[in-house]
Formats: structure tokens, sequence, C-alpha cells
């Protein structure tokens, strides 16, 4: 395994910005960058044992200052929607910026990704720090948050999650990497298989927010308890998917502990990613629309051409208490892992 850095400019606020390849000793890699503590690229072996990069995102920082689409990014304080961009911890009002309709989306106007991160070699980890002081985009609290990338011989990518605040909160995060199984230029993930372990999602209105509502997936175009291809019933008439086109849903996961929560798949590249998480919830966001006119090599992404896998808390739960708690305070800090594993199917 090995880990090296390079320069990746500076950004328009005068920070120098990095990459970190972690290599395999098969040649397998991934690389991560301080700016948004992002993964930028994620090349794993096909059937035929050629490399394909199946993470979207830019070729530049410049790019990445641009990005609205929060590609490969670290959210956060609170990724994913707050409804009306209000809530009320300990009996106080808070208000923020309302930056997705009528609600609050992904941390604010700025939010984590849009910061460079301070970052370090750890052993044979990369490790980026982010301290939000108190007040920033609207949220209490001094909040200082580690994020740990690891890389295996197994083609393991492993995010390790840690946050701690100097009193009561809100916090809720993700990584948002965009995946095409067949490479990051290909045309569509609906004919990727899926497997989701939930029995059940969090209901959602015209606004894609969380209304409190947990409807069960049986009989539903959400059952993905068994595997299918994300296309099958993307365009159902079913009221969840009328407004949105596709899925951009919280699943609520099966099991406790860290546990199998996904698998995606090709049969076209016969590469396999399975997700696991300690998290309860998984975000399945399928873009309905281009996530960006020039990524990598100037290339427009299109509609349906990738799909997300975000682990997290339930979104607008500061609004629904019988929801996991998204409140962190001092004598408990935040601590998480999400893996994801990648492998081929013959």
């Amino acid at each position: 395994m090995s880990i090296t850095k390079h320069p990746f400019g500076t950004t328009s606020d005068g920070k120098d910005a990095y990459l970190y390849c972690l290599k395999n000793s098969e040649g397998a890699y991934v690389t991560v960058c301080s700016y948004g503590c992002r993964i930028v690229s994620i090349c794993v072996p096909d059937r035929e044992g050629t490399l394909r990069d199946i993470c979207l995102g830019y070729d530049t920082l410049e790019e990445y200052e641009k990005d609205t689409a929060s590609f490969g990014a670290v959210v956060g304080r609170h990724a994913n929607r707050i409804g009306k961009g209000e809530f009320t911890l300990n009996g106080v009002f808070y208000r923020l910026a309302v930056n997705n309709g009528p609600n609050h989306l992904h941390g604010g106007l700025r939010g984590f990704h849009h910061y460079n991160w301070e970052s370090q070699i750890s052993g044979g980890t990369v490790r980026f720090t982010r301290t939000s002081p108190d007040g920033e985009e609207g949220y209490p609290g001094n909040l200082t948050m580690i994020v740990t990338y690891s890389w295996s011989e197994d083609n393991e990518l492993c995010i390790s999650y840690q946050a701690k605040s100097d009193q009561d909160t809100i916090f809720n995060t993700t990584n948002h990497t965009y995946f095409n199984l067949d490479g990051e230029d290909a045309d569509t993930v609906l004919n990727h298989t899926l497997m989701i372990k939930a029995a059940s999602f969090t209901e959602t209105d015209e606004h894609s927010l969380t209304t409190g509502r947990i409807l069960n997936v049986a009989g539903t175009p959400m059952d993905f308890t068994k595997a299918k291809p994300i296309g099958r019933d993307i365009r159902a008439d079913y009221y969840q998917l009328r407004h949105s086109r596709t899925y951009d849903h919280n699943f609520i996961l099966s099991g406790s502990g860290l546990t199998e929560a996904a698998v995606l798949s090709s049969a076209e590249s016969g590469i396999r990613l399975t997700c696991f998480t300690d998290q309860p919830g998984l975000q399945l966001y399928v873009p309905a629309k281009s996530p960006a006119e020039h990524g990598k090599n100037g290339r427009r992404y299109p509609a349906y051409g990738s799909v997300c896998l975000e682990t997290q808390h339930f979104p607008n739960a500061t609004s629904h208490p019988e929801f996991p708690s998204v409140v962190l305070t001092p004598g408990e800090p935040f601590s998480s892992k999400t893996i994801y594993h990648f492998s081929v199917v013959n």
C-alpha cells in the first residue's frame, strides 16, 4: 500500500489544496482531495482486469470550487434537508439558510464541502480535519470534525467520521460520491442492479422533504429488498416518484452496528459495490437531470447517469423527535464508519 501527496492548486481564498492517492499492490487506487474532503476518483478493476474510474467529478480545483452537485464531498453540518431551515434546540429557535426550494440542504450556502480541510498522511490513512466555528451557517457550537480515508489490498474504501462540539448542536454528515460502475464516462446506471436492506423508507413531499411518515416498501417501486435494476420502476406512476421523477429517498436500514446495507452491481463491467455502515439510514439518489455540464475530460454527465448511496441519519429529524436524534452534545462525541467494498462478479 502506498500513499502519495500532490499539490492541487490554490483556492480562491489563498489556501493550498492537495490530492492524496492511496494505491494498493494490485494498482487499484482512490484519490481524495483536501478541498471539501472529497473523493475525486475510485479506480478499480472490471472483470477483464482493466481499471475503471467509477466516481464522477472534475479535473481541476477551480471546477470543484464552482461545483453545485457536491461531487465526492463530505457534507455538513447537516446533510440532506431541514424543513424551512428552522429548528429548535433546548428551547432556542435557530434559523438556517434556505438553499433548496423552501428548505435547508447540506449545511447551507457554503457547507463543509466548499472549505479546504487540514490534511495529513497518518500511517496507512489520510486524515482530514475541519473546525466549524460557533454560529457558522447559523448552527450553534464550535464543532471539530475528523474524516479518515483508508484503502485496502482488497479494494475496500473505509470512511471513518468523528465529531465533537463544545455545546449542544445538530449534526448529520455523509459522503456524496456519485457512482457509475461502468465508468464515470458511461451513460446510465438504470441497468445497474441494486439491493437495499430496508423494509421501509421515509415519505417525502413535493420538495423532497421528509414528512415524518414511515412507509413500507413492500408492493411499491421503493422495494429493493431483492436486487433489481434501478430503472425497472423509476418511472412508475407512484406518488413518491411523481414530483422527483427519480429516487431521492431515505431508506431505513435493517440491523444495527456495522452491517451490510446495500449491494450495487453492473453486468456490463462486472464491478460490484457492497456498502457497509453503522448509520440508520441510506439516501438513495439518482439524479434526474445532469449534475454537471462539464465533468472529467469536459464530459457532460447525463441524467440517470450516476447513483449516490449516502449513509446518514434521517433527513429533517429536527422536526420529528421519533427519528434517531441528530443532536450532538459535548459529552457524547459522534463516531461512525462506512465502507464501500469493490469486487468483481464473473
